[in-house]
């Protein structure tokens, strides 16, 4: 935005689109919501070793049986969201995921380790990824390439931010307090942002997606959102293209994801050097999921950025297999941010263009199941492949194969037809 425009909103000459201060809102909740889950997996992988003796294959499979329940759970979670609003949903996940945090604080056999994971992996959903992606695709259309960008610099901002402070708490008091502190930071951030700030849809505030206005200058009519059912999806093959296309993908992020800490610490680093790389990493990433974002607004087929994006992390893979040097990892991080720069908003970007906004979060929900068979496998393999090994480099070699396949189902899938065509909605979505 020109310095004149920033100057007339000051002045209150000029009114901002509330979809700006719903998005300000939401990447404060990517951030603590992603710092306190995602990024802070692998802190508690050599704490639970240490007390109870565990192997990593074991507290990894926590991880995974949480991912079971949450992505089976996740069309349940989708249809939720779409028909009583991301707002209930939210402020009901809010509740239930803090109450999870202080159940894992109670934790003292592998069993509560893996029910309570999962019991905190499915309230999760209600109040993090799903809602806030429907959320803000609904309020924008022809910006929300850029939109959803700057919501997923809150998933960065998660690991610059909130993954330190995590990392201070976990030193100084432990990981059980390290629970409990998360599940006050989730209400304490998600509630107000729930109650105050979360309004459904534009027609809300009677306004239209990215705040369009007639040729007078008057706030344009607001529409209906659209998009096909959840059956009308099925039905497509870019729906089961895309399904697989995320599951490689994202098997190798989240593996990654969650052994990163613990990989650094194999390789001689420090806890405290190891959290520095990856605050650092998530830190260099928001520049470049902004230009995704840019990107995405400017091209038809995003399924193409997504093949670039795969192979990036697949030249990621191999430069740390054949080395650990400070060289090496240093190229490693910055193929990383890059092939990482699209991670948190791809789903969004490809399925609202091809199924449309009105049914996202059940399609999403649907797609998430798929996703989890790789989420489940990833982690567990490679903690059992470091169990057997005391190394992560056929680990490595399993990520590189994985980036590898991804990149050629996108590619097929970006020949594919896509069932939506916007304007064409009112039959297909059922009048919502």
């Amino acid at each position: 935005m020109p310095l004149a425009a920033v100057a007339e909103v000051l002045s209150g000459r000029r009114h901002v689109y509330y979809g700006w201060w719903l998005l300000a809102a939401s990447v404060t909740a990517m951030a603590f919501g992603s710092g306190v889950s995602f990024w802070a997996f692998g802190f508690y992988v050599q704490p639970l070793e240490q007390e109870f003796g565990w192997t990593r294959a074991e507290v990894s499979l926590g991880f995974s049986s949480a991912l079971l329940v949450s992505g089976l759970s996740g069309p349940l979670i989708g249809r939720f969201i779409d028909a009583r609003g991301p707002r209930t949903a939210i402020l009901v996940g809010t509740v239930l995921t803090a109450l999870t945090y202080l159940l894992l604080a109670t934790t003292n056999s592998l069993w509560q380790w893996y029910a309570y994971s999962a019991l905190n992996a499915v309230v999760r959903q209600l109040m993090f990824f799903i809602p806030f992606m429907a959320l803000i695709s609904r309020w924008f259309d022809r910006r929300r390439g850029i939109a959803v960008s700057i919501l997923g610099t809150g998933f960065s901002l998660g690991g610059f931010i909130v993954l330190p402070l995590v990392g201070l708490v976990m030193e100084t008091l432990g990981w059980r307090a390290t629970l409990v502190a998360s599940g006050i930071a989730v209400a304490v951030v998600f509630l107000p942002i729930g109650l105050f700030i979360v309004r459904n849809t534009p027609a809300e505030m009677g306004v239209s997606p990215d705040g369009a206005q007639d040729a007078d200058g008057r706030a344009s009519t607001p529409r209906p959102i659209e998009g096909v059912t959840l059956p009308q999806a099925l039905r497509s093959p870019l729906f089961w293209a895309l399904a697989f296309g995320f599951m490689l993908f994202f098997y190798g992020m989240f593996g990654w994801l969650v052994h990163q800490v613990p990989f650094y610490e194999s390789i001689g680093l420090s806890r405290r050097a190891a959290t520095s790389i990856v605050s650092a990493t998530a830190a260099l990433s928001i520049g470049t999921r902004l230009l995704v974002g840019v990107i995405a607004d400017r091209i038809s087929r995003f399924e193409y950025v997504v093949v670039g994006l795969a192979l990036t992390l697949l030249v990621a893979m191999v430069t740390l297999s054949v080395s650990t040097s400070p060289t090496a990892i240093a190229m490693f991080l910055v193929l990383w941010v890059v092939g990482t720069a699209g991670g948190p908003m791809v789903e969004a970007l490809l399925l609202t263009r091809a199924f449309g906004v009105a049914n996202f979060a059940t399609i999403l929900g649907a797609v998430v199941v798929v996703e989890t068979i790789g989420q489940i496998l990833s982690p567990t393999i490679a903690g059992a492949i470091y169990d057997a090994t005391k190394s992560y480099d056929l680990a490595l070699l399993m990520f590189t194969g994985t980036f590898a396949a991804a990149a050629v189902i996108f590619l097929g899938a970006s020949r594919l037809r896509r069932p939506f065509e916007p304007g064409a909605g009112d039959e297909r979505s059922g009048g919502r």
